[in-house]
C-alpha cells in the first residue's frame, strides 16, 4: 500500500508539470480581465487598471506559477494557484501601451496565460482596446487654439485615432489663464492656480471617456504647469507621461523684458530663471512615477543671433533651459512659436512617445534635487521707458573689454517702434539679419519683439535710439530694452531668503567680478516688483567690492528684483550689470490664526442669531397678533 501512494504522488506530480490534457466534453481554462470594480470586462482604454485571473476546468494537485504576457513579450503579471483550487489572481496591474503593437499597429490587444516552469500557454484571450486621450496644454499668454493642428477631423491626433483634448477648449470644464494680451495689465493665475485647472480639465476628460490615464502634451509655460499639476495637483496617478515641446525649466531671461513694464503678472515672474530654478524646481519635485520627455528647438547656434538667452536656443527658449532637469531630450532645428504647430516635431518626436509599447512606461525615482548656485549674471541695465508720437528715447550702454557678444532684445508693447543702433566709434550701424542676426518677431504671444547681435563689439559707449513711427498709436509705446553680453565682467547677486514669512527683512547682496578680481563700486540700485505690480526702488549700501541692503517683505507672493551695480575695470573703463532675482513671500501664520479665529467667530455669531430667530418665530406661534 505504502508504495501504490508513493506512485500515486509521482503520478499527480507528473500532471502538474505536463501540460493539462482536456476531454472534449471539459471547459477550456479561460482568462478572466477584471476592472476596479471586480466586474470583468473585454474593452479597455489603454491605461487602465486591471487585474488578470485564470481558471482552470479542474484544480491543481501541486502549487502552479502563471505568467500573463502579451503574446512573445516579458511577464505582465502572475499569480499562483494554490493545491486544491482551479484559479488565481494577479495584483492591480497598468495596461499602459497595450492599445499600441508592433510598428505603429493597434486596437486589439492579446494576452497569454502560460506555466512559468515550462513557458506553455494555458489560455489566451484578445481584447478590444481604445487610446489614451492626449490633453494638451498650452503656454504663456496663448489659448486652447495653440493646438488647432493637433485637433478636429483633419488634425494630427485624429489621423491615428487618437482622441484629443485642449484645455480651455470647451470639451471638458476648465481654462487656463496664462495672460489675456487683450489686457496685459491683467493679472494671470498662478502656476499652481493653472495646475489646478488642469486637473479640473483632466477629470472631466476621464469622465466624458472613460478613460483612467491621459497622455499630457505641452508647450513652453505648459510643462511648468504641467509639473506643478504632477507634483503637487495629481492625488492619483492619471499621467501616463508628459510630453513637453520647448519647456523652460529653467526659465527664459526673455521674461524679464515685460515683467519690468509690469505685464501678465505673475506669469512673467513665474518664467524668470531666478524663480525657476531657485524656487520653482526646489519644491516641484515629485513625479508619481509620470515620465518627462521634451523636445529642444535648436535652430540659433550663434549667440549674436540670440537676443536673450544663451545658445543653442529656439529664440526664447535655450537647450539648457529645456534641459535643466533630468529627463529624456531630442533635439529638432524648430523656433519656438513653430514647436506645437509643426508636423515633424508631432512626427518625429510627439507621435512615437504615443505609440509607445507597454514595456515603455517604467516608474523611475524623483530625481535628487540640489541647489542651484548664486545667480551670475552679464546683462546690460534694463531700460525701460514710453515713446510718444512724433518722439525717440536714446539710451547709453557701456560695453566694456573682453566682450566677446553682445546681443540686445526689445520688448514693445505695440511692435511700431523703429530702432537704430550706433557703435562705440560714433558710426550708426545698418542692422541686417545675417550680420547681424536682426528678427523680428510679429507673434504678440513672444516674449520680445526685435532682437539683434554684435561679435566682438568695440568697448565704449554704444547708443540706441528708439523711434515712434506712422503706426505708434495715440498713446504711445511703453518699451523695455536689455543687452545680453558673453566674456566681460561677471554680476554675482543674491536674494537670501529665497520664501520669507510676510514682514521678514530680505537681503540683497551684489559684487562684480572680472575674471578672479573683484571690481570697485559705484551704485548699486534694486527696483522690486511687488505682486500688485507696483514697484520700489532700494538703494544698496556700497563697501568696496560690495554692495548690501535689506529691505522688508510685505504681502505674500512673487516678487522680481531688478538689481543694477555701476563699477569699472582697473583701467577705469565703465561696467553696468544687471541682474534679474526672485523671492516668494510666505503667507504669515499669525494672519492665518486670526483668520481662523474670525471665521470661527462669525460663524458662531451667525449660529447665535439662527438660534433666537428660531425661539422668537416659536413664540408668535403661540401667542399670535390680533389682526387688525
Amino acid at each position: 500500500m505504502k508504495a501504490l501512494r508513493i506512485l500515486l504522488g509521482l503520478w499527480l506530480a507528473l500532471l502538474t508539470l505536463a501540460p493539462l490534457p482536456l476531454s472534449a466534453s471539459a471547459a477550456a481554462p479561460r482568462i478572466d480581465v477584471l476592472r476596479r470594480d471586480g466586474s470583468t470586462t473585454s474593452r479597455i482604454t489603454d491605461g487602465d487598471t486591471l487585474r488578470l485571473r485564470l481558471t482552470l476546468p479542474d484544480v491543481v494537485a501541486l502549487p502552479l506559477v502563471v505568467d500573463f504576457a502579451r503574446p512573445g513579450g516579458p511577464s505582465l503579471a502572475n499569480c499562483t494557484i494554490e493545491t486544491g483550487q482551479a484559479a488565481c489572481e494577479t495584483l492591480p496591474i497598468s495596461s499602459l501601451g497595450w492599445y499600441w503593437g508592433a510598428a505603429g499597429t493597434r486596437g486589439r490587444a492579446s494576452l497569454d496565460a502560460r506555466r512559468q516552469d515550462s513557458g506553455d500557454v494555458l489560455a489566451g484571450t484578445v481584447l478590444d482596446a481604445s487610446p489614451r486621450p492626449v490633453v494638451m496644454v498650452h503656454g504663456f499668454a496663448s489659448s486652447w487654439e495653440a493646438w488647432t493642428t493637433y485637433l478636429g477631423p483633419d488634425g494630427y491626433l485624429a489621423a491615428h485615432g487618437i482622441p484629443g483634448f485642449a484645455v480651455g477648449d470647451g470639451q471638458a470644464p476648465g481654462k487656463l489663464n496664462t495672460g489675456d494680451l487683450a489686457q496685459p495689465t491683467e493679472t494671470t493665475s498662478t502656476l499652481l492656480e493653472n495646475a489646478a485647472v488642469v486637473g479640473e480639465y483632466i477629470a472631466g476628460v476621464k469622465r466624458l471617456t472613460g478613460a483612467e490615464m491621459v497622455d499630457l502634451v505641452a508647450h513652453s509655460m505648459g510643462g511648468l504647469i504641467s509639473r506643478a499639476y504632477i507634483g503637487r495637483v495629481m492625488t492619483e496617478r492619471d499621467v501616463a507621461q508628459l510630453i513637453m515641446l520647448g519647456s523652460p525649466m529653467a526659465g527664459t531671461d526673455c521674461a524679464n523684458l515685460p515683467a519690468a513694464l509690469g505685464l501678465y503678472l505673475p506669469a512673467t515672474l513665474e518664467l524668470r530663471p531666478s524663480y525657476v530654478r531657485s524656487i520653482f524646481n526646489e519644491q516641484i519635485t515629485e513625479r508619481r512615477g509620470v515620465t518627462f520627455h521634451a523636445l529642444a528647438g535648436v535652430p540659433i547656434l550663434e549667440g549674436f543671433q540670440s537676443p536673450c538667452t544663451d545658445v543653442p536656443t529656439d529664440l526664447a527658449v535655450s537647450l539648457s533651459s529645456v534641459t535643466a532637469i533630468p529627463l529624456d531630450a531630442v533635439q529638432l532645428p524648430i523656433l519656438h512659436p513653430e514647436l506645437n504647430l509643426s508636423a515633424q516635431a508631432f512626427g518625429d518626436f510627439v507621435l512615437p512617445l504615443l505609440q509607445a509599447p507597454g514595456g515603455a512606461f517604467t516608474e523611475a525615482p524623483d530625481p535628487a534635487v540640489s541647489a542651484p548656485p548664486p545667480e551670475t549674471a552679464r546683462f546690460s541695465r534694463l531700460f525701460r521707458g514710453h515713446v510718444d508720437p512724433g518722439s525717440s528715447a536714446e539710451l547709453t550702454i557701456p560695453i566694456d573689454p573682453g566682450i566677446t557678444v553682445a546681443s540686445f532684445a526689445l520688448y514693445d508693447t505695440t511692435r511700431t517702434l523703429q530702432v537704430s543702433v550706433t557703435g562705440a566709434s560714433g558710426k550708426t550701424i545698418e542692422l541686417d539679419s545675417e550680420k547681424n542676426g536682426l528678427v523680428i518677431i510679429d507673434d504678440p504671444e513672444s516674449l520680445f519683439y526685435l532682437g539683434y547681435g554684435f561679435k566682438d563689439p568695440k568697448p565704449g559707449l554704444w547708443r540706441v535710439r528708439l523711434a515712434s513711427t506712422a503706426t505708434t498709436p495715440p498713446g504711445g509705446a511703453d518699451f523695455a530694452l536689455s543687452a545680453r553680453f558673453v566674456g566681460g565682467a561677471e554680476l554675482i547677486a543674491q536674494v537670501d531668503p529665497l520664501l520669507p514669512p510676510a514682514g521678514d527683512p530680505v537681503s540683497l547682496s551684489a559684487s562684480l567680478r572680472l575674471g578672479a578680481q573683484a571690481l570697485a563700486l559705484s551704485a548699486a540700485d534694486a527696483v522690486v516688483h511687488r505682486p500688485d505690480g507696483t514697484t520700489e526702488t532700494v538703494t544698496l549700501a556700497l563697501d568696496g567690492s560690495q554692495s548690501l541692503a535689506q529691505w522688508r517683505a510685505g504681502t505674500a507672493g512673487i516678487y522680481a528684483v531688478d538689481l543694477t551695480v555701476s563699477g569699472s575695470a582697473p583701467d577705469g573703463t565703465p561696467i553696468e550689470r544687471s541682474a534679474f532675482l526672485s523671492f516668494e513671500v510666505q503667507p504669515d501664520k499669525k494672519d492665518g490664526s486670526l483668520l481662523l479665529v474670525g471665521v470661527g467667530l462669525g460663524l458662531g455669531l451667525a449660529l447665535l442669531a439662527a438660534a433666537v430667530m428660531l425661539v422668537l418665530r416659536r413664540r408668535r406661534k403661540r401667542n399670535p397678533q390680533p389682526s387688525g
